[in-house]
């Protein structure tokens, strides 16, 4: 089969590679969409250390092409969604409620990390009774994929975010996740959103999933910004989606006395990311930081798909680039160079 591989640090293309088989409990999925994310471009660039010839890619979705010995709820044929994160549910962080981080900090993290991605023509999934979903027949393949991360991860923001009904959110960067948190929020019964953005697109798309106010960071002081639309509280919730230390400095600035940061960025460069002392209240006033990975899960996945099926939210808006999986190293030098004011792009195979 075909495949899109780090070759090694900074050096991506496409390889040949044997089809993966499966063991008593696995499947081999047959990709038939896939988005590229930020997170392919930090693992290229040497963000998990050096790997040879790992297949990138952990956003995709499929058709069953074959199952193990073991495997109950799935067959060949059945149209499927998978995580990014596949955990190992037997293990005693998924005991323990965080199956994201089964295996070890971040473990639940396989695809293009531990194992083989899904940039590739198959790819494995372990677990598939506990890993898979089956995509209804009204959600189409694109906006199913965008479960496996995007949706999951910021939804995840807000949820994390101890959101009050009636709530004051800001969302700080309105990428992909960001935007997506910007949803949850405003789904979670938000009632005054933030988003804090600069690029003219991405501000329209905040909007259009539920920003009630935008704060250009190029145009104006964010902190008082927000503090001045709060009444001079500050937010309820700060929800940090693009995980850079001045950002991260920023929700803990603007979240009130009582109110949680809710991280979901990727801390890709850096050994600290500093908690401003005053505003922390030199450690004692009553704002939580909260972080996780992006959730997992056959029960995770069915979830986000009824959210599609049922018209809550539309992901395929972000979408704006589409390219073969023959045209996948270019796709892949628009992603991680941010050409073109891409948001998304998805591959199809």
């Amino acid at each position: 089969m075909k495949a899109f591989v780090m070759k090694e640090i900074g050096r991506v293309g496409l390889l040949d590679k044997p089809t993966p088989r499966p063991g008593p409990l696995d499947a081999i999925v047959r990709t038939a969409a896939a988005l590229i994310c930020t997170s392919d471009s930090h693992t290229v660039a040497g963000g998990i250390g050096p790997r040879e010839d790992l297949t990138l890619g952990h956003e995709a979705v499929g058709t069953v092409h074959e199952v193990g010995s073991e495997v109950r709820d799935f067959r060949p044929g059945d149209r499927v969604l998978v995580g990014a994160i596949t955990p190992d549910w037997g293990d005693a962080a998924s005991q323990n409620g965080f199956p994201s981080q089964s295996g070890g900090p971040l473990g639940g993290f396989k695809f293009a990390n531990s194992k083989d991605g899904v940039f590739a023509e198959y790819f494995h999934v372990n677990h598939a009774d506990a890993n898979l979903a089956k995509i209804p027949d009204g959600v189409s393949d694109e906006a199913a994929v965008y479960c496996a991360d995007m949706l999951s991860t910021g939804f995840m923001g807000a949820e994390h975010g101890d959101i009050p009904m009636g709530g004051t959110v800001a969302v700080l960067a309105q990428g992909p996740v960001g935007l997506m948190a910007t949803a949850g929020a405003r789904l979670l019964g938000a009632g005054l959103v933030i988003g804090v953005e600069s690029v003219p697109a991405r501000q329209k798309l905040a909007r259009a999933y539920g920003a009630d106010e935008i704060v250009d960071f190029t145009k104006e002081d964010v902190v008082e910004r927000v503090l001045e639309l709060t009444g001079g509280q500050g937010v309820d919730t700060a929800i940090e989606a693009l995980g850079a230390d001045a950002t991260f400095q920023t929700a803990v600035k603007v979240v009130k006395p009582g109110g949680t940061v809710s991280n979901v960025g990727y801390y890709g460069e850096g050994e600290f990311v500093r908690i401003p002392r005053v505003e922390w209240g030199v450690g004692m006033a009553d704002k939580t930081i909260a972080s996780g990975l992006c959730p997992g899960g056959r029960l995770r996945m069915e979830r986000l798909l009824r959210m599609l099926e049922t018209k809550r939210v539309d992901p395929t808006r972000m979408t704006t680039h589409r390219f073969s999986f023959d045209e996948m190293e270019r796709a892949f030098e628009v992603a991680d160079k941010k050409l073109e004011d891409v948001v998304k792009v998805l591959i199809t195979f």
